[in-house]
This record gives structure tokens, C-alpha cells and sequence, in this order.
């Protein structure tokens, strides 16, 4: 069993994910519109640009997400963090940096009782991510 993370976004999915996919130095699998589905013609013309679904593959993890459609507004991405276990500080510094950038630092990336690094943020986008380096290889 694996346990993906589904985000939903409010119409920023597309720029979320290709910004995830340089960040997290992952591959995009799928991206597909809602107007590029079977079910197009029972959606409004002006919400064919969004996402329906996407998946982006980082080594063997999977993240997914979708936007909604303007009449089902999700309220930010609170009370939920997606948290990245990295090999190395300096990828731990990495990720975070990339990550972090034009968002808000909640808690700086420094050694820990319980990690070599360990940093909380929220992006540009309003979602949470914890950073975790147990050990530095």
C-alpha cells in the first residue's frame, strides 16, 4: 500500500506543479484539463484550462492534485503538512530553499534533538511542507 498526498488547489494547480516538479527535481506524469476529458462538453467553457488531474513522480513517491471548479472553492490547505525525508543536509538545504521561495519560513532548516536538519514552511502556493534530514550520507 502506498499513501499519496491529493492537494486541491483553487485554480493555480498547473503553476504549483511545474514550480514542484523544478523544486522537487521530480517528473510530471500527468496533467490533464477538464477540457481535455470525455466529460468537457458538461463543463463551462471558462474552466476548461483547469487541472482535473496530476501526478508527479519524485524517485518512487507520488504526489497528485486537481483544481476545483470556481463554484466549489476549497479554503487554503490548512491543518495538513506534506513532510520530505531527504538523505543529505545539503538536499535538505536544497529542497528548502526551493521550496521557501516567495513563501513564508514557520520554522528555519537547523540540526534538531532529533534530526542533522529539520525546517517547517508554506509556499508560494499555501501548502505546508516539513523538511527532515535524520542523517547526513
Amino acid at each position: 500500500m502506498k499513501i499519496n498526498p491529493y492537494l486541491i488547489f483553487n485554480g493555480d494547480c498547473r503553476a504549483a506543479f511545474t514550480f514542484y516538479e523544478q523544486a522537487l527535481q521530480g517528473k510530471l506524469e500527468a496533467m490533464m484539463t477538464f477540457g481535455e476529458t470525455p466529460a468537457a462538453e458538461h463543463v463551462p467553457k471558462e474552466h476548461h484550462n483547469l487541472i482535473i488531474h496530476t501526478c508527479l513522480r519524485v524517485d518512487d513517491e507520488m504526489i497528485m492534485a486537481s483544481d476545483t471548479t470556481p463554484d466549489r472553492p476549497v479554503n487554503g490547505m490548512s491543518g495538513c503538512s506534506i513532510s520530505l525525508n531527504v538523505n543529505s543536509i545539503a538536499e535538505a538545504e536544497r529542497v528548502f530553499d526551493a521550496l521557501a521561495a516567495d513563501g513564508r519560513v514557520d520554522m528555519p532548516l537547523e540540526a534538531t534533538f532529533w534530526a542533522a536538519r529539520f525546517g517547517m514552511l508554506v509556499d508560494r502556493f499555501g501548502v505546508s511542507w516539513m523538511v527532515n534530514c535524520q542523517v547526513d550520507k
